[in-house]
């Protein structure tokens, strides 16, 4: 996140009240700066008079609980990636407005270029395995099941559903067929990594905004950061190898299969936005381009062998 102007006036003074139930705040003068890099949220550094530590405070986007978001679940996600040395340390949760107070991460953005550095990848890999061997948190997070709760909500608030739906479905429930007769144990998962989401402070990749966490299969983890910087399958390879200590043909099969069920709720997360929020962002847009890609991607050779070797694995 880059810093983008100082916050003033009503917002400012409500924040600043209710940071007044936090020992470490409490009774200091506060500047507020608003934080850039999100589309459903808005997030605002905290700078304190009298000391040099600094805060982030996280206030949910308009009517995000449709969204499948549970700011209870965010919060324990959020102590849990903090124990295992990933996420930010959580200082507060400030009830019932569903603030959530962390410590702000001293780090970089990791750029475009640098993730795809095989460095880079080990990182990222090692971060996703600290995650996914952490104790358990509240929730779950079942893609395709989340996909139709998105359209089903968008339906009811008049938004039209893209006619690339039914294809992307088709793809859907081939993939979910192969998936279900092998099934994975379920770990903690991010389910949003989106590059703003890493911070580098140097020593590790840390992650942030865990709101679409819960338990689910690892390789959505995998395949979403993998669609997310849209890595070659060269790089895949890197990935996975770091992640597991050998490139297992199942388990390659799955985080490509998983890069397509990732587009697939990114795009429903774009149509049921056009419902939902108010920020001024293209969302139609931002469907049409997740389809597009799902589609293609469903299309290629690469994903028919996935599919394949996933079906067979399961013998």
């Amino acid at each position: 996140m880059t810093d983008e102007a100082i916050l003033h006036g009503p917002l400012h003074d409500d924040l600043v009240r209710a940071m007044q139930t936090v020992p470490e705040i409490a009774g200091r003068d506060l500047t507020l700066t608003a934080l850039s890099g999100g589309i459903t949220n808005r997030n605002f550094r905290v700078d304190a008079a009298g000391t040099d530590q600094r805060w982030v405070i996280r206030l949910a986007g308009n009517d995000t609980h449709l969204l499948g978001i549970s700011r209870e679940v965010e919060h324990a996600a959020t102590v849990m990636s903090a124990g295992v040395g990933v996420g930010p340390e959580v200082t507060a949760f400030i009830r019932p407005e569903g603030y959530l107070v962390t410590r702000f991460i001293v780090g970089t953005p990791v750029s475009d270029e640098a993730v795809h550095r095989p460095e880079t990848l080990r990182r990222v890999a090692d971060s996703l395995r600290r995650i996914h061997d952490g104790p358990a948190i509240p929730g779950l997070f079942v893609p395709l099941r989340i996909v139709e709760a998105y359209r089903a909500l968008a339906m009811e608030r008049g938004v039209p559903i893209p006619p690339e739906y039914e294809r992307a479905a088709a793809v859907a429930r081939r993939i979910e067929s192969a998936f279900l007769a092998d099934p994975i144990e379920l770990r903690p998962c991010h389910n949003d990594l989106l590059n703003a989401n890493f911070i580098d402070d140097g020593a590790r990749i840390r992650i942030i905004d865990w709101e679409y966490a819960g338990m689910g299969d690892p390789f959505f983890d995998l395949g979403n950061f993998s669609i997310n910087h849209e890595l070659t399958a060269a790089e895949d390879e890197v990935l996975l190898a770091a992640y597991d200590g050998a490139v297992r043909p199942s388990h390659l099969a799955r985080l490509v299969l998983m890069r397509v069920v990732s587009d697939f709720r990114e795009a429903m997360w774009g149509v049921l936005q056009q419902g939902v929020s108010t920020l001024d962002v293209d969302f139609v847009a931002y469907a049409a381009g997740n389809f597009d890609r799902l589609l293609r991607n469903a299309a290629s050779e690469r994903f028919e062998r996935a599919l394949t070797t996933v079906t067979e694995a399961r013998g």
